[in-house]
């Protein structure tokens, strides 16, 4: 692999990692917002990378959906948009040379074998645990495979340690991934990228040196660290901002009745609302209407509230959704 990881970067190196599974809403909004103006408040530098390897889930045009939402809302990134999805050759390099250090194993076991072993316990994350049944059974995934007939998966073989992340908004948090999560997925069967190793090469190929992302990510951050601490990469700082809810305390999600970016649009919003919106739930005292450079001056993460935001009838009025019906789109 030639991915530097010593050299340490004269300026901050952000980034805006939107997955295109469905319409950007009002807590992306807030999310990219915040870690573009950390990025460029300080001078740094940000990215823009679709993560699009979950092709089970990855819809039609949402790539240049989200795209089009970012831009509408004001912001722009270094660098053209990457596609996480054309950086496979070096996502499997580190999976390749992780199992040649025996720090990854190939995996058989299905999704309904691993829920019914050891009558699927679950780790506070409501994952199920891997309970390591094919640790040590295969050097290989073409041994494994010819083995069962059946394609293999790589899982990293988590050690018994405690990983203790300092977060910038969540404080210091200790994970025991072994227990909690077990060995998981850095390459799934027929040799498409897992999430969290793919996440981990990107950032170190980007020079990435700061992450900013929703709070629900939190407990992603412990696995990454360990992949990072194995592939001898630098720890990136971390930024977990409290997500945003709807009145009733749920949070947004692509796949319920939301307020999408796009729906907004629709409506005819300002998009300089939706900034003045995102600043005021930050504490910051702005006209009904701002743009998003407007802010980079006085923006200053450690001032960032430590709660949830809800989104009321109130602000969906302002937003111009009060006479809206139907669902986001």
């Amino acid at each position: 692999m030639d991915i530097a990881h010593d050299a340490k970067p004269s300026v901050s190196v952000g980034r805006l990692a939107p997955s295109p599974t469905g319409r950007l809403h009002l807590g992306h909004a807030r999310s990219f917002l915040i870690a573009w103006w950390h990025a460029r408040s300080r001078g740094g530098r940000i990215f823009l990378r679709l993560e699009d390897l979950d092709i089970e889930r990855v819809k039609p045009g949402m790539i240049e959906a989200a795209i089009e939402d970012l831009r509408w809302l004001g912001l722009d990134w270094d660098d053209e948009p990457y596609v996480q999805s054309s950086g496979f050759g070096e996502i499997n390099a580190a999976a390749t040379a992780l199992v040649d250090r025996g720090l990854a194993y190939p995996c058989i076991c299905t999704r309904k074998e691993i829920q019914a072993a050891m009558s699927a316990p679950h780790g506070e994350s409501t994952e199920t645990i891997y309970p390591g049944t094919c640790r040590g059974k295969f050097k290989t995934l073409a041994a494994a495979e010819r083995a069962s007939g059946r394609p293999a998966a790589l899982r990293f073989a988590v050690p018994n340690q405690l990983v203790r992340i300092e977060d910038g908004i969540q404080g210091v948090r200790e994970f025991d991934v072994a227990t909690s999560i077990g060995d998981f997925p850095i390459l799934r069967r027929f040799g498409m990228p897992a999430y969290q190793l793919a996440v981990v090469v990107d950032d170190a190929r980007q020079g990435v040196t700061e992450i900013v992302r929703g709070s629900d990510l939190l407990e992603s951050c412990a696995r990454q660290w360990l992949l990072q601490e194995a592939l001898g990469f630098a720890h990136p700082h971390w930024w977990h901002v409290p997500l945003v809810t709807d009145a009733a305390g749920r949070r947004l999600a692509k796949r319920s009745d939301d307020v999408s970016l796009a729906r907004l649009r629709a409506a005819g919003t300002d998009p300089q609302r939706i900034v003045a919106w995102v600043a005021r739930s930050l504490g910051i005292d702005v006209p009904t209407r701002v743009r998003a450079e407007e802010l980079v001056p006085q923006f200053d993460m450690t001032r960032l509230p430590r709660c949830e935001v809800r989104v009321t009838k109130s602000d969906l009025a302002d937003l111009g959704l009060a006479q809206t019906s139907g669902k986001p789109q």
